[in-house]
């Protein structure tokens, strides 16, 4: 499993990604994550891709245990932002059985993703329990 770096042409396009999803320029899983930090209390957004399912909906950390992940646990709720509309919704952590088909579909519809997970998308949704620990997934509402 590869380690994530944020570099500079990451964050060039964070930017430029951030700014099509205020528009609504992107597909519909596509949202505008904001996060207070901390220790900071300094908001912080990135781009992400939510695993969408009727209405139910759920946050993935494919890039690993990274900074909104630990602000999202500490506060238990994020904004999510796409249209100029914004929604602050409670996120719940899910355990590795419940979490682990959720992967799953998120690793199937996200190729850039996968070369951060040890399973494969053809891989049964059991292969993604290890996968959980490094790859959070929150329960949106």
């Amino acid at each position: 499993m590869r380690r994530y770096r944020l570099g500079p042409a990451r964050r060039a396009a964070n930017v430029a990604v951030k700014g099509l999803i205020r528009t609504g320029l992107v597909p519909k899983e596509l949202h505008l994550l904001t996060t207070r930090g901390r220790r900071t209390g300094r908001l912080y957004s990135t781009p992400v891709n939510l695993v969408l399912d009727g209405d139910r909906r759920w946050l993935v950390a494919p890039y690993g245990v990274v900074s909104w992940v630990h602000n999202a646990r500490a506060a238990e709720r994020v904004t999510l932002t796409r249209r100029g509309r914004s929604e602050e919704v409670a996120v719940t952590e899910l355990g590795p059985q419940d979490a682990a088909p959720v992967l799953k579909r998120y690793v199937e519809n996200v190729a850039i993703v996968r070369p951060y997970f040890d399973a494969r998308p053809d891989d049964p949704p059991e292969a993604f329990v290890g996968d959980v620990a490094d790859h959070p997934v929150f329960r949106l509402g």
